[in-house]
């Protein structure tokens, strides 16, 4: 998965933040849905595995928020990112969204 996002260096296809994707997912955006497991207040980010899964949007979660933002190639902590769909790394983007598939459910 981190190959996938230093592959990513095009301006666009790259959302981090809770407002962020939440308002591009309500907008229609797909893309691999990243979720950290560290994230406090939980009640912030609780729905968006439920719409994820509504609409068929691959999502996973990671051990913590400092993982996302350096896999960013920030020092920032995010709660979550949004990966979209791009024809430079296509080939990566779907290994990573079919391995995302494979994972077993949360519960």
């Amino acid at each position: 998965m981190m190959s996938l996002f230093s592959a990513k260096k095009q301006k666009g296809f790259l959302r981090a933040g809770l407002k962020d994707v939440s308002t591009r997912i309500r907008k229609g955006d797909r893309g691999i849905v990243i979720l950290a497991g560290d994230a406090q207040p939980i009640d912030c980010m609780c729905h968006l595995p439920c719409v994820c899964e509504e609409l068929n949007i691959p999502y996973c979660y990671t051990p913590s928020r400092q993982d996302l933002g350096f896999a960013m190639g920030t020092l920032r902590k995010v709660m979550m990112m949004q990966v979209l769909p791009n024809a430079d790394y296509q080939d990566l983007y779907d290994k990573v969204a079919e391995e995302i598939a494979a994972l077993p459910v949360p519960q």
